[in-house]
């Protein structure tokens, strides 16, 4: 896409700091990082969210987010924690429309923190859920 930053970077036409890249995904550091390390893992392929997104291209995607949280884990980078952050969607935080996994390194006087209210549903409000979402993965495209 033209308008996207990210296919600006893969493409070659806009400045980026990449940590590793194979012909389907890239990662790099984060312009505006939480903490020294934040990594970016993004899909090569123009890809605004995860359902546009093929379940492999998915998996690699968190395999690079994994083999990039091992080398912080391993290096001189503060790094007593890992957090991905992976936003879907305006409702979720998505800024930018382009897949985008976050490698956060963390530490305990870091200052992150995700907060909000908690719901307290019962075991019947569980069951009823899990029912839900089962119903949908057994009859569709997603099944296991």
């Amino acid at each position: 896409m033209e308008d996207c930053e990210f296919c600006k970077i893969v493409a070659g036409d806009a400045p980026s700091s990449v940590v590793y890249q194979n012909d389907r995904i890239l990662a790099m550091m984060t312009l505006r990082p939480m903490t020294r390390g934040h990594v970016l893992v993004i899909p090569k392929t123009h890809t605004a969210s995860l359902s546009d997104m093929e379940y492999k291209a998915g998996g690699e995607l968190f395999e690079v987010g994994m083999k990039v949280a091992e080398a912080l884990r391993a290096s001189e980078i503060e790094s007593e924690g890992i957090n991905f952050w992976l936003a879907d969607g305006e409702a979720a935080g998505q800024e930018v429309f382009h897949v985008h996994l976050h490698v956060l390194p963390r530490s305990a006087t870091d200052k992150i923190r995700l907060e909000g209210p908690r719901l307290d549903l019962n075991r019947s409000e569980m069951d009823s859920d899990a029912g839900i979402i089962k119903k949908e993965l057994m009859g569709s495209e997603h099944e296991f």
